[in-house]
């Protein structure tokens, strides 16, 4: 079943920027480690498979699954990540794991070895987002560097790209294969205590944005996102329909998710 959103009329040809939702089926995997592999210092990759994933699907960048740990007490904890990549033909899903925190996912991922097990469930859907846009910008914390590595991966060749990503260090900087025109702006975070909303608003202030249609995209902290979201729909005058923006995680509140 799919849900299209309401977009604008700005005079292009119907079905242009259609931005829809395809539901899917859910029911839990039970999947294998890989392989473990750091990415940069505070991002560490894991590849699993298992037979199970011969009917699973993913088709929107910013999917999520929930995986299922056992919490400090025996109950089950769930948490919602992002596919990075998978094969249907090879029967593999790859989950990059930022490593900002110390609960039960950080704690699985720094542990997890070859042989290891993971249950998942989902993903409950895909948010289509159609690669006819003129441009895009993402704007991200390292929480949303998996989504922005799949979507930089999948959009066509030549189409401008913007980034825009708060990390620590210099060290977390990835490297990402890509056919668009990518611009990449890496924010270290501000030493002098700013908090990440400001300071990915001043670099997307400094951007000359190309013209026509563009889609921005943001995925952070709730309260970084509400920010910058505020900020592009009031000052940057950019269109709802033709953005998103999603609480990766919520300061003080472990697990938190929440699509604004």
């Amino acid at each position: 079943m799919t849900d299209t959103a309401t977009v604008p009329d700005t005079g292009h040809q119907i079905g242009r920027h259609q931005i829809g939702r395809m539901r899917f089926d859910t029911r839990r995997r039970t999947l294998t480690v890989t392989s473990v592999a750091h990415l940069t210092p505070r991002m560490l990759r894991v590849t699993l498979t298992s037979p199970d994933l011969a009917d699973f699907d993913s088709r929107g960048a910013d999917d999520h699954i929930k995986l299922f740990f056992t919490g400090a007490d025996g109950e089950t904890v769930m948490r919602d990540y992002t596919p990075r990549a998978f094969s249907r033909a090879d029967r593999t899903l790859t989950l990059d794991f930022a490593l900002h925190d110390a609960g039960p996912a950080t704690a699985w991922a720094t542990a997890a070895k070859v042989g290891d097990t993971l249950e998942i469930g989902g993903p409950r859907g895909s948010m289509i987002v159609p690669d006819d846009f003129d441009w895009y910008l993402l704007i991200a914390d390292e929480t949303g560097l998996p989504a922005i590595g799949r979507r930089l991966e999948d959009l066509r060749a030549g189409v401008p790209v913007y980034t825009v990503v708060a990390i620590d260090t210099d060290a977390e900087r990835q490297t990402i294969e890509t056919k668009a025109h990518w611009t990449a702006h890496w924010v270290t975070r501000d030493r002098d205590g700013a908090d990440d909303a400001a300071s990915l608003r001043r670099v997307v202030e400094d951007i000359r944005l190309p013209p026509g249609d563009g889609y921005v995209w943001i995925a952070a902290e709730a309260t970084v996102a509400k920010s910058l979201r505020a900020f592009v729909q009031e000052e940057l005058k950019h269109p709802a329909a033709w953005m998103r923006a999603s609480g990766y995680w919520l300061r003080g509140e472990a697990g938190a998710h929440e699509n604004l």
